[in-house]
C-alpha cells in the first residue's frame, strides 16, 4: 500500500509545487485579464518606440511590403539606440549569432545566451531604478498629508494615482496656523495642483510647490496674497512657462463656512448643492508660471460663495476627465457629473464612487496622465 501510493503522492506534490509557482508567477490574474494587461502594456510600448520612427517616409511608401520592412527597422532602430553602445554590439552579434547556420558548430544557443545576459542587465538597470523611484514615492508621500485634518461639520477624502511612480498631481488639506482677522480659529486651507509634465520633473517642482505653499500659509497673509507669491516663484522656475503648474486653492472659515477661492488655469471643481443645483468655480486666472510678454504681475481675483449643510465640492485633476480606454476614448464629464452627488454617502464613498467608474471605464489601458480627486462636503 505504502508503495503504490508514494508515486501519487510525488504526483500531487509536483501538482501543488507547480500551482503555487504559477500563482506567484501571474500574481492570481485569470488568463484574460493577463492578455488584457500584454495588450494593454504592448500598445504603450509601440507607441513608446514609434515616436522615433520616420512616419513619412513610411507614408510616402507604396509597396505595402516595404511599408512592413521599414516600420520593423525604423522599430528595430528605435529600440537599439536606447541601449548603451556596449549592449548595442551585443544585441547585434546575438542576432547574427542567431541567424548563422554551420554544420560543425551550433551558434544559435551563443546568440541566445547573450540575448539572455542582455535581458539580465536590463533587468538590474529597471530593478535599481525602481527602488531609487520607490524612495522618491515615499518622500513624495510625506509632503501630503495621509489622512484629513479633523474639521467640525466637514467631511474631507482625497486620492492620487501616479502614472508613473512618482506624479506632479498635489492635494493638500489643512489648518492655517494663525486664525484670519476677525476669526477665532484657524481656517482650512486645501488645494490641489497639476505641475505640467510627468515623472521625476514634475514630482521635484510639485515638492517645491508645497514648501512654498505651506511658508506662506504659516503666516498671516491672504489667499490672495498666498497666489500672488505661488506665482512670482513659479514665474521665476518655469523655465520659460515649460513648467507651469495649474492650481484650485480655497481657504475656508470654519465658523461659517464662507469660502474663497482662486483657480489658477485649473479644471472647474464642481460645487453640487444639496438642492442638486449645479455651480463651476472658475474665478481666478491663467496658470502659474504661464510665460508672459509683460514684467508686470499676473491678476488672480478670487471668488466667494457661501457652503451649505449637504454641499458637496469636488476638486480634480484632468487626469480624471481626460483617462482613455483601450479606443481611446475619453472619460469626459459627461461620465463624471452623475457620480458626484452627496446623497446618501460621504465624502469617502462619493470619491470611491468616481475613482471606481474611472477604472471601470478604463479597463486595461495604461494610465496617460496622474489622477488626483479631493471630495470636501459639508455635514453641518
Amino acid at each position: 500500500m505504502a508503495t503504490t501510493s508514494n508515486p501519487e503522492k510525488r504526483s500531487t506534490g509536483a501538482f501543488h509545487s507547480l500551482r503555487d509557482f504559477w500563482a506567484r508567477v501571474t500574481e492570481g490574474l485569470k488568463v484574460s485579464q493577463l492578455w488584457g494587461q500584454f495588450k494593454s502594456e504592448a500598445t504603450a510600448t509601440y507607441g513608446f518606440y514609434s515616436k522615433d520612427v520616420d512616419r513619412d517616409a513610411i507614408d510616402q511608401e507604396k509597396s505595402k511590403f516595404k511599408r512592413f520592412w521599414r516600420i520593423a527597422w525604423g522599430l528595430f532602430l528605435a529600440m537599439l539606440m536606447k541601449l548603451s553602445p556596449a549592449r548595442r554590439v551585443l544585441l547585434i552579434a546575438a542576432i547574427i549569432l542567431l541567424i548563422v547556420h554551420s554544420d560543425n558548430f551550433d551558434f544559435g544557443w551563443l546568440g541566445a545566451a547573450i540575448l539572455f545576459l542582455l535581458l539580465a542587465l536590463e533587468l538590474a538597470d529597471r530593478v535599481t531604478m525602481k527602488r531609487d523611484l520607490e524612495i522618491a514615492r515615499e518622500i513624495q508621500q510625506w509632503l501630503v498629508p495621509a489622512h484629513p485634518p479633523t474639521v467640525a461639520g466637514m467631511d474631507i477624502a482625497f486620492a492620487t494615482r501616479p502614472q508613473n511612480t512618482v506624479a506632479g498631481d498635489y492635494y493638500d488639506a489643512f489648518l492655517r496656523p494663525l486664525p484670519s482677522s476677525g476669526a477665532s480659529n484657524p481656517s482650512l486651507l486645501i488645494a490641489v495642483a497639476d505641475v505640467a509634465g510627468k515623472s521625476v520633473p514634475a514630482a521635484l517642482l510639485m515638492a517645491t510647490f508645497q514648501a512654498s505653499l505651506r511658508a506662506l500659509a504659516a503666516t498671516p497673509a491672504s489667499l490672495d496674497e498666498i497666489v500672488t507669491g505661488l506665482e512670482r516663484y513659479a514665474r521665476a522656475h518655469s523655465l520659460e512657462g515649460l513648467r507651469f503648474t495649474t492650481a484650485f486653492l480655497a481657504e475656508i472659515n470654519t465658523e461659517t463656512h464662507e469660502m474663497c477661492y482662486v483657480n489658477c488655469g485649473h479644471n472647474y471643481p464642481i460645487l453640487r448643492r444639496t438642492s442638486g443645483e449645479i455651480e463651476r468655480l472658475s474665478t481666478g486666472g491663467p496658470p502659474l508660471g504661464t510665460p508672459l510678454f509683460t514684467e508686470d504681475e499676473v491678476s488672480y481675483p478670487s471668488g466667494r460663495t457661501q457652503l451649505q449643510p449637504g454641499d458637496l465640492l469636488f476638486i480634480f485633476t484632468d487626469g480624471v476627465v481626460e483617462a482613455v480606454n483601450e479606443t481611446g476614448e475619453e472619460y469626459g464629464e459627461a461620465r463624471l457629473l452623475p457620480c458626484v452627488h452627496p446623497s446618501p454617502a460621504n465624502a469617502a464613498d462619493v470619491l470611491s464612487r468616481v475613482m471606481t467608474d474611472v477604472n471601470n471605464f478604463v479597463g486595461y489601458a495604461r494610465q496617460h496622465d496622474d489622477i488626483t480627486a479631493l471630495v470636501l462636503r459639508v455635514t453641518a
